[in-house]
């Protein structure tokens, strides 16, 4: 079984992974990303069809897709979203919906991980995390999470959108803090690591940890937590100027 991952929160991001949302023993296959602002729509379905070939098979071929919620900016996570459902429902295939901040909050956690115990021997230590996403208008997008010991990650704030100055001292309270919202901020958000946009293969990840607890993840609805920056007026202008 393949699953396809799609991520337009900030970066575009695909991945093919081997495997189902049954089972945790995911095989990730190919991942490809384009870090360039402002180009989602220009670049995501090449992105696809690329890392399709990459793996060596066709869109046919798949058999259920992961895509990222965001938040993130309107336009951007439109773009993944739709492209998302148009391709699961032309396939025929189930489509499952994942908050894109606990994608890069699962990446911090698998590296800090790997860093500490590169065997994979020994229990998970308990670690906190944090995720403050560029939001623009001189804001984030953030959430903070907890890992317990038996491997259970709560989100225990967010997701949100806040001006740094305001979430700093919760955000650096936490083990770990990542995010391209680090890298804009570093003075108030000093990232513990250079991750800075989700790997669409972890967001895969996430998801199959969510349906094993028996979490619903049918819902595609965009996580955008403010309007769009274009706006319906909220009273009709007479064409006269009257």
């Amino acid at each position: 079984m393949m699953l396809l991952g799609i991520d337009t929160s900030g970066a575009v991001s695909v991945a093919i992974v081997g495997g189902d949302l049954d089972g945790l023993d995911l095989d990730v296959r190919h991942v490809r990303s384009d870090a360039r602002a402002r180009h989602h729509d220009e670049v995501l379905l090449g992105l696809i069809d690329a890392v399709l070939q990459d793996a060596g098979i066709a869109r046919s071929q798949l058999n259920g897709i992961v895509v990222g919620r965001g938040p993130g900016p309107f336009t951007g996570l439109r773009v993944g979203l739709v492209a998302a459902r148009s391709i699961a429902a032309v396939l025929g295939i189930p489509l499952h919906g994942v908050c894109s901040l606990d994608a890069l909050a699962h990446q911090a956690l698998t590296e800090a991980d790997s860093a500490g115990a590169p065997d994979g021997a020994g229990p998970l230590p308990e670690r906190t995390v944090a995720v403050a996403l560029d939001a623009r208008r001189r804001e984030v997008y953030h959430s903070r999470y907890r890992r317990l010991t038996d491997g259970t990650v709560l989100r225990e704030a967010g997701p949100a959108v806040a001006p740094p100055a305001e979430v700093a001292a919760d955000l650096t309270a936490c083990e770990l803090l990542v995010g391209s919202g680090t890298r804009l901020y570093p003075e108030l958000l000093p990232a513990t690591s250079e991750l800075d946009d989700v790997d669409a293969s972890h967001l895969i990840e996430v998801a199959a940890l969510l349906h094993s607890q028996g979490e619903d993840l049918t819902s595609t609805d965009p996580l955008y937590l403010r309007d769009p920056d274009a706006a319906k007026p909220t009273a009709r202008k007479s064409a006269l100027g009257h």
